[in-house]
C-alpha cells in the first residue's frame, strides 16, 4: 500500500510518518533526504521541478520496494501534496502497480506549526519556515479524493491509532 503523507510544513507528517511506519514494519520514503542525498547544498533549490524530480524518484523507488514486497507499507513524506497534479502522479503509479493507497492529510493549528517550525532545526529542508507554510497555505488546493484527516495536535498515540484505523 502506497500512503500519501500530506500536509502543509509543520504539520507533522513526517513524526506520525515514522510512528506508522514503526507499527507497521512499514517504510518512509522521503523527498527531503532524497533530495538532500542527490544535491549538493549549492545545487538545492526547492523548485516546483527539483521536487518534481525528487517525487518521481520516490515513486520509481516505491515501486521497486513494492514489487519486492507487495504487501509492503509505503509511507510518501515530505511533500505537501498541496496540488491536485501531485497526487494524481502517485494515484497513476498506485494504479500501474496494483497497489491500494491511502491519504493522510495531517492538520494543526497554526500556532503549533509555528511553534514546530521554530523547534526543528535539524530537518534537512532548511527552506522550512512560518513563511513558507503561509506561502503553501495561500495555494493548498483542497483534496478531493478520500482521505482522513488527523489533527497532530493531538497526542501522537492518539494520531498513530487514527493512522493505523485508516490503514484498515
Amino acid at each position: 500500500m502506497i500512503l500519501i503523507m500530506a500536509g502543509l510544513p509543520g504539520s507533522g507528517k513526517t513524526t506520525l510518518a515514522r510512528a506508522l511506519a514503526a507499527n507497521t514494519a512499514g517504510r518512509v520514503v522521503s523527498k527531503d533526504e532524497i533530495r538532500s542525498a542527490l544535491f549538493a547544498p549549492t545545487e538545492i533549490e526547492y523548485s516546483t521541478k527539483q521536487d518534481d524530480f525528487c517525487l518521481q524518484l520516490m515513486l520509481e523507488l516505491s515501486a521497486y520496494l513494492l514489487r519486492s514486497d507487495p504487501k509492503q507499507m509505503i509511507f510518501l513524506d515530505g511533500r505537501t501534496f498541496s496540488r491536485r497534479y501531485q497526487i494524481e502522479n502517485v494515484l497513476r503509479v498506485t494504479d500501474s502497480l496494483h497497489q491500494p493507497w491511502r491519504i493522510l492529510e495531517c492538520v494543526c493549528e497554526e500556532n503549533v506549526a509555528r511553534a514546530r517550525l521554530q523547534e526543528d532545526v535539524r530537518h534537512p529542508a532548511s527552506n522550512r519556515d512560518f513563511d513558507l507554510y503561509l506561502r503553501m497555505k495561500a495555494q493548498f488546493e483542497t483534496i478531493a479524493e478520500q482521505k482522513t484527516v488527523i489533527d497532530t495536535g493531538q497526542a501522537l498515540e492518539h494520531c498513530v491509532q487514527s493512522g493505523l484505523a485508516a490503514l484498515r
